[in-house]
């Protein structure tokens, strides 16, 4: 009896040592980091294995060190132009001081997403539509740097932010369509001038030519006639100088002369 009775009062504090125990350690992951609070006072950064924690009175946080892919909600923005559109992006950012990332900001998550959702209307807000869709590495570059800055005391580094889609009305699309198609046109005009240009520069120079050595110019009759007796379905007037048929005229006139 007296064995029975001190087998169970054995077992009673082993199981609540293992209970203790059992509390007291904690296991952390390569990426993760322990911050530990001692009777409510921060005493130190712990991780990664193994931590052995005074149950009652240390406490511990953990925190994750990999990089958090956030996706930002669409956002409405009204451009410098006054243009309504709906931005979203996606931000990356990491913790690397844990400490200031517990103990200065309460919920750095949604901390650091709703900060990206104000500072993408406030930064896209101070440019023209058209920045927005031709410009976005410069625009990606200054709301990272805004981001990366403000949340520096925080312990939070932003690695990068991507504008992902630009959503503009129907009535804006059509507007652009119309806007892009005069600017094609505009350009096909200017390319067609300007090879007018050069043609006639190039005419000018060519007549100049011709306007020193008639002798040119009757090759060019020559060669104006081989390209056109290609089609035989066509009838040719050809005008000859008269340097060519005067001398013909003079033999048949002294012919006839002595004819007679």
């Amino acid at each position: 009896m007296l064995l029975s009775d001190f087998g169970i009062g054995f077992i009673g504090p082993a199981v609540l040592l293992l209970i203790l125990l059992g509390s007291s350690l904690r296991i952390l992951r390569e990426y993760e980091r322990g911050v530990v609070f001692q009777l409510g006072r921060f005493w130190k950064v712990k991780g990664p294995g193994l931590v052995i924690l005074v149950p009652g009175i240390q406490q511990m946080v953990r925190v994750g060190l990999r990089v958090v892919v956030m996706d930002v909600p669409a956002q409405d923005v009204i451009t410098r132009d006054n243009v309504s559109v709906k931005v979203n992006a996606v931000l990356y950012f990491r913790v690397v001081d844990p400490e200031r990332a517990i103990i200065q900001v309460e919920r750095y998550l949604e901390a650091t997403s709703q900060l990206a959702q104000t500072t993408l209307r406030a930064v896209l807000g101070k440019h023209e539509l058209d920045d927005l869709l031709s410009e976005r590495e410069r625009l990606n570059l200054d709301i990272q740097k805004i981001l990366d800055a403000q949340t520096d005391a925080w312990g939070i580094k932003v690695t990068n932010v991507e504008i992902k889609h630009v959503d503009l009305n129907d009535t804006m699309i059509r507007a652009i369509a119309r806007q892009a198609e005069a600017e094609r046109e505009r350009r096909a005009k200017v390319i067609h001038a300007e090879g007018e240009l050069q043609a006639s520069h190039k005419l000018a120079e060519a007549a100049q030519i011709l306007a020193r050595e008639p002798q040119a110019l009757q090759l060019r009759y020559l060669e104006t006639l081989t390209v056109i007796a290609a089609d035989k379905n066509s009838t040719i007037v050809f005008p000859l100088p008269l340097e060519i048929i005067g001398p013909l005229l003079q033999a048949l006139q002294a012919k006839a002369d002595r004819a007679v």
